[in-house]
């Protein structure tokens, strides 16, 4: 193997993908970047046989490789965990990236840590570097949080207690993580001087922890630019060159661009579906109805589950398949007419998409629809427009009129969606 990254678990791991695209921005042939799962008996002899010219290290090895190199730089000596290797000759010598990526983090979004309290969430290897950078920027005190309360972290409890006056959160951990994306490692409506959080978990794009800051108006910073940060450093590492930092943002914009759900909100017969299969064939992003997915889940139709559990039974249903939608990437998302009225259906769906209000005036919405048992009558229909309206532009990144021709509409979402990405879930 040349190039690549080991660690325990990596099935959902973006390094190809970002070391692939640097190599080709920069024009470097035959770069080769492999993802290598090991567990623990397979790491020792992965480290033992030296078969590589330069790896990666994650989750949970980025200590574990000190006792196998020769040589290490001040950075990771500092922060005593190592993320990048390369190998000279038989001779390993690690490097930790993280530093870096972190820093360019902070100054990229002009975060100030000088004479600031600190909350670092989570001791491994991450909150080394972390914790490195805090002291570079002269964080004036740095508070290590984590469930086990030893090698110089405090609990949880002793965090609610004596440091609610905390300037900024760095979220080290794994908690809000793909697959468990309903988590979030602290609440932050308990801190009153909290004007930063900073979360270096990547997936999903928007976490919990970053979502909930976004409501308080606490300026959040996603995870995905310390990856590609630390990321091109360590491409410059493997092939002993230099290039510019600009190639950070730009991965940045292409990977959300790419990563992004876009979640079409509207009332019932607005054109949802119809606009989400043209944008399918339009993006290549693959398109999914909630409603399918409902009928899917409960296998029966939707008229069936009204009859059967009524409006709340349904809205269940509905939410439990929300939760699963939300976990996906670079998908076409048209949710039901109702979707709106339970704020965890949305909080969820915006983890990881944009949220685009199709609104098309009510005469021109159908009220006979048999499918459809709460808009059965004009008047129905007429109530919930007035009910619903509110919440659709509450919830929207964008608004896009469908009242005459569907093209156009269409055309308009696909010309601003990078723009309106971009506003919406970078800071």
């Amino acid at each position: 193997m040349k190039y690549g990254l080991i660690g325990e678990h990596l099935g959902h791991s973006f390094s190809k993908q970002i070391q692939t695209r640097i190599a080709e921005i920069e024009n470097v042939k035959d770069y080769d970047y492999q993802l290598v799962e090991l567990n623990k008996e397979e790491f020792k002899e992965f480290m033992e046989k030296k078969d590589f010219k330069g790896i990666n290290v994650t989750i949970p090895y980025k200590k574990d490789v000190i006792p196998y190199l020769d040589e290490m730089d001040e950075s990771a000596k500092a922060i005593g965990a190592v993320n990048t290797i390369i190998n000279v000759d038989g001779k390993l010598k690690g490097f930790n990236t993280d530093f870096g990526g972190f820093l360019y983090m902070v100054k990229a979004h002009n975060v100030h840590m000088e004479g600031k309290k600190v909350l670092i969430i989570g001791n491994g290897g991450a909150c080394a570097a972390v914790k490195a950078v805090c002291e570079h920027e002269k964080a004036k005190d740095i508070v290590i949080v984590s469930r086990s309360a030893d090698r110089g972290a405090i609990g949880y409890d002793e965090m609610y207690t004596s440091h609610l006056d905390a300037d900024i959160v760095v979220n080290t951990s794994p908690v809000g993580m793909f697959p468990n994306i309903a988590n979030a490692p602290i609440d932050v409506s308990w801190f009153h001087k909290l004007e930063c959080v900073l979360d270096v978990v990547y997936n999903p794009i928007l976490t919990r922890l970053c979502f909930e800051a976004q409501e308080a108006n606490i300026k959040r910073v996603i995870g995905l630019e310390m990856l590609i940060a630390q990321a091109k450093y360590t491409f410059e590492i493997f092939e002993n060159m230099s290039f510019d930092d600009s190639i950070i943002d730009e991965i940045k914009k292409e990977m959300l661009k790419d990563r992004c759900n876009i979640v079409l909100i509207g009332m019932p017969s607005a054109g949802k579906t119809t606009i989400g299969k043209m944008l399918e064939e339009k993006l290549g992003k693959e398109f999914f109805d909630l409603d399918d997915m409902i009928i899917a889940k409960a296998g029966k139709s939707i008229p069936e589950i009204f009859q059967e559990s009524g409006e709340a039974g349904f809205r269940a249903i509905e939410t439990e398949v929300a939760i699963e939608a939300s976990k996906m990437n670079n998908k076409i998302i048209a949710t039901g007419g109702g979707a709106i009225k339970h704020k965890v259906n949305m909080d969820f769906l915006r983890l990881n998409g944009i949220t685009i209000f199709i609104d098309r005036d009510i005469d021109k919405l159908i009220s006979s629809d048999p499918n459809r048992p709460l808009s059965s009558s004009k008047q129905a229909l007429q109530q919930m427009h007035k009910e619903r309206y509110p919440l659709y532009q509450k919830y929207a990144a964008y608004v896009a009129v469908n009242n005459a021709n569907i093209e156009e509409t269409v055309d308009d979402i696909v010309n601003s969606y990078h723009s309106i990405l971009i506003d919406a879930v970078a800071d």
